[in-house]
């Protein structure tokens, strides 16, 4: 159901895939292009207007869902739901913030549970899974305004890291 190994292969280490995102380019009512590295459409976020909740659907370039991305409400903590074909793949949750970092429990449904660290409002953060790193996102590998990627590691799932990516960029907005 993933989406493994789509993407060009960037000048990163270890034949990991870059996607390029535009800074706060998610909101509802509003679509969105994530590029791969060479500037090719390769998903769209489509943000849901008409709904009480934020709501965005993951869509890869031929327009198929790949994740629907939605807030839960009544919730102490934020906390986004990630779907993929109407049920849930991963949980995001705030977990602890801190006057260096912020920090977000990626609960996925049947397997290892990630780690995400980082200033997640600045886009400089690592998403882990044990102690073995998923993705890293960062403004750092573009010098385009309001621009930044994400490296995914080899043999994680390209649609569940960027659903978690957009889950991140709603929350740090304070929603």
């Amino acid at each position: 159901m993933g989406l493994l190994g789509r993407g060009d292969r960037g000048p990163a280490g270890g034949g990991a895939t870059r996607y390029q995102m535009r800074e706060k380019m998610f909101s509802v009512g509003d679509d969105a292009w994530i590029e791969d590295s060479n500037g090719n459409r390769a998903f769209k976020v489509n943000g849901k207007a008409m709904r009480i909740r934020s709501t965005f659907v993951l869509e890869d370039a031929s327009g198929n869902e790949v994740a629907s991305i939605q807030e839960k409400k009544l919730h102490i903590k934020d906390t986004m739901e990630i779907e993929r074909g109407g049920h849930k793949v991963a949980t995001v949750k705030k977990a602890l913030v801190s006057p260096l970092r912020d920090r977000y429990d990626v609960k996925i449904e049947g397997a290892e549970d990630w780690d995400v660290q980082g200033k997640i409002t600045n886009h400089e953060y690592e998403i882990k899974s044990g102690r073995d790193k998923v993705a890293e996102v960062s403004m750092k590998w573009f010098r385009v305004r309001d621009t930044y990627g994400i490296e995914i590691e080899p043999g994680h799932d390209v649609g569940l890291v960027l659903a978690v990516a957009v889950a991140l960029d709603e929350m740090g907005r304070g929603h």
